[in-house]
């Protein structure tokens, strides 16, 4: 296929020997199947600011440190060089969390270096050696679902021992290969201690999770993982070697009913938002083909 200009430079330094083909368009990136010598890998390329449509990133950006003051007054300003700045961050991000995570254990992809914008990384296969489905094209069996389920919630613990909650997980950001599920997209995951929004994130994450499992394994939806892990981690009790219950035994008389439905409510409409825009990339696909 013809050579995307944002790929361009990375073809002319040898970095990338051939695009094969364009994998997928999201919200934050478009993906592409690209050959690096021997080896077929993904090339991540970020949208800029004004072409995302990631909802209230600012939400995610918070607690991200800046070291430069220069830096931090530019992005404040919102001039030139602070909007690159709040991009570098943006990018850089996921390419810090994707290490984080690899180190404590996750099943997440291998990185091989960001440049202007473009993050290189490990094209995750199944078995035949084609690209890896995601989580929302596979049915499940409910010993798979169950199974993976515990997997999920064992790599959701370690994150957050890490000190990361991932910010947008759920069947769109899991693929599944022969080993079980991988977790991608993380250029909006917060630092659970230094973001106000942590511990929403991190409810909506295991509770969007569960609430996918649950289509294949019923008995799943009356598990509380989020608060078991939660409250762990708050008391400073939560270690990589904790063995999951599900089970919470909390006070329920505060909880807010209206914004647990608000949350819910939000919850669907990101799906279904999603599932339009798939259906549109992948129709303007069929049309170029």
């Amino acid at each position: 296929m013809k050579v995307p200009a944002r790929l361009q430079p990375l073809v002319d330094d040898g970095l990338i020997n051939e695009v094969i083909s364009r994998l997928m368009s999201g919200k934050e990136a478009d993906i592409f199947i690209v050959r690096c010598g021997d080896h077929v890998r993904c090339a991540k390329v970020y949208k800029d600011a004004a072409k995302r449509s990631f909802k209230k990133a600012a939400q995610y950006q918070e607690g991200r440190a800046v070291r430069s003051g220069r830096r931090a007054r530019a992005m404040e300003k919102r001039s030139t060089f602070g909007r690159k700045q709040q991009e570098e961050i943006w990018q850089n991000a996921e390419v810090d969390a994707l290490a984080q995570l690899k180190a404590a254990g996750v099943r997440v992809p291998e990185t091989y270096g960001c440049i202007d914008g473009v993050l290189l990384m490990e094209l995750i296969t199944d078995d035949q050696g084609d690209v890896a489905p995601r989580l929302d094209d596979v049915v499940l069996t409910e010993e798979q679902a169950l199974e993976d389920h515990y997997l999920m919630m064992h790599y959701i613990k370690l994150m957050l021992c890490a000190g990361l909650v991932h910010g947008d997980l759920s069947e769109f950001n899991v693929l599944l290969d022969a080993y079980g599920p991988v977790v991608i997209d993380l250029p909006q995951a917060v630092y659970a201690a230094a973001n106000n929004n942590a511990q929403a994130m991190f409810a909506r994450d295991v509770n969007k999770m569960t609430q996918y499992y649950a289509h294949f394994a019923p008995e799943l939806a009356t598990t509380r993982y989020a608060e078991e892990i939660w409250e762990l981690f708050a008391a400073g009790e939560l270690t990589v070697d904790y063995e999951l219950t599900g089970l919470f035994e909390g006070n329920d008389e505060n909880a807010n009913v209206d914004s647990v439905l608000e949350e819910i409510k939000a919850v669907i409409q990101e799906e279904q938002e999603e599932r339009e825009r798939i259906a549109r990339v992948t129709g303007a696909d069929d049309d170029e083909d």
